[in-house]
């Protein structure tokens, strides 16, 4: 017990280190510097170097049988070992419902109807429509896209219905907001939402928040976002700034709402 309790202890300052190690990089998942040495955390996205070299990953299929997904990772260099390396695809789980319960399985996705992908150094997302082998990417140029929410290959239900939906969201850092020249976690992650071509994006929250955590309401079928707001508009989240809760209609993400 007392070990235990010795563990627990030291946790903030376990994360805390951890945190100080990504603010300084690119990175944006607590547990991608772990096993890294400080040498060799990869430099920020400078907003000068957007020309930056890059690889997709894997495809991602979707409920809607024209469009497929390809998420595109940043190259990043290891300064010490003088070796390259990209990011890769991880994926959210789902909470409980998934044993038809009520008429509810979502196969351990994040929401019925929804995956969300996320990964080191995601900076753009390529959109395949299979009927006429056209591409388009989600940005103009690489932003650091935090998490991908997109339609379900697998046959999701909710009360008993299938659940397909024609969209994607997605939460990034895309705009130098803070003016320190770098594309990086200090920056305010915004809240999108695209067509199923990839394009017509749309700001779903409003600008002057930074988005940290979602959660999924079924019974209304929305999704409750956690931001914080810039009310001193200096592009950065300071402590003492409030935070809000907003809802997003799952059924039509252009209906949003404040909640608290």
């Amino acid at each position: 017990m007392r070990v235990l309790v010795i563990v627990i202890l030291l946790l903030p300052t376990l994360f805390s280190c951890r945190q100080e190690r990504i603010d300084k990089g690119f990175a944006v998942e607590e547990s991608v510097y772990s096993n890294v040495d400080e040498d060799d955390v990869p430099e920020s996205l400078n907003i000068d170097s957007l020309a930056m070299k890059t690889r997709p990953s894997e495809v991602l299929l979707t409920a809607n049988d024209m469009y497929r997904l390809t998420t595109i990772y940043k190259l990043n260099y290891r300064k010490r070992s003088k070796t390259y390396f990209t990011g890769s695809n991880n994926f959210y789980n789902g909470y409980s419902e998934t044993s038809n319960q009520d008429g509810n399985n979502w196969n351990n996705n994040f929401a019925a109807g929804i995956e969300v992908a996320y990964g080191f150094n995601m900076v753009n997302v390529s959109v395949n429509n299979a009927a006429d082998n056209s591409t388009h990417t989600f940005f103009e140029k690489p932003v650091l896209i935090k998490t991908l929410y997109y339609p379900a290959y697998s046959k999701d239900t909710l009360f008993g219905k299938r659940i397909i939906r024609n969209y994607y969201l997605a939460s990034a850092y895309n705009e130098d907001t803070n003016k320190d020249g770098q594309y990086n976690v200090k920056d305010l992650r915004r809240f999108f939402a695209f067509d199923l071509s990839g394009k017509n994006r749309k700001m779903i929250l409003p600008a002057d928040y930074s988005v940290f955590d979602s959660k999924y309401d079924p019974t209304l079928d929305r999704l409750y976002v956690h931001a914080r707001w810039d009310s001193n508009r200096n592009g950065q989240i300071d402590a003492f700034e409030e935070t809000h809760i907003f809802w997003v209609d799952l059924k039509n993400p252009a209906s949003t709402g404040r909640l608290y």
